[in-house]
């Protein structure tokens, strides 16, 4: 059965920090590209950071750059989003998504959840 499950999500105040985890079950892990996104309130969902298969290629939006960290261990199967300085508009539900191009299928998608981020003093 494929799972995404996330932890990590809560209530920070504005400058502080939130680890994100997603652990995943049920697909071969090692061949997705894994992302976080997230849905602000009114606001359509976004892609925040994303690592490539393998590990070496990160991609974060502008807004988050610098601030936020996505890693992955594939022996755990587990994806983290690290995110310092948090401010007011990241509150948002962060969902951890699994996405891989198959020939013939077209993408495959997983999500999580999704755990809330509220960020407030």
């Amino acid at each position: 059965q494929v799972q995404l499950v996330e932890s990590g999500g809560g209530l920070v105040q504005p400058g502080g920090s939130l680890r994100l985890s997603c652990a995943a079950t049920g697909f071969d892990f090692s061949l997705y590209e894994m992302k976080w996104y997230r849905q602000r309130p009114g606001k359509e969902r976004e892609l925040v950071a994303r690592i490539k298969s393998g590990g070496g290629i990160r991609a974060y939006v502008p807004s988050v750059k610098g601030r936020f960290t996505i890693d992955r261990d594939d022996a755990k199967k587990t994806v983290s989003l690290q995110m310092d300085r948090l401010n007011t508009e990241d509150t948002a539900v962060y969902y951890c998504n699994a996405n891989r191009y198959q020939e013939r299928i077209g993408d495959v998608d997983y999500w999580g959840k999704g755990p809330l981020v509220t960020v407030s003093s």
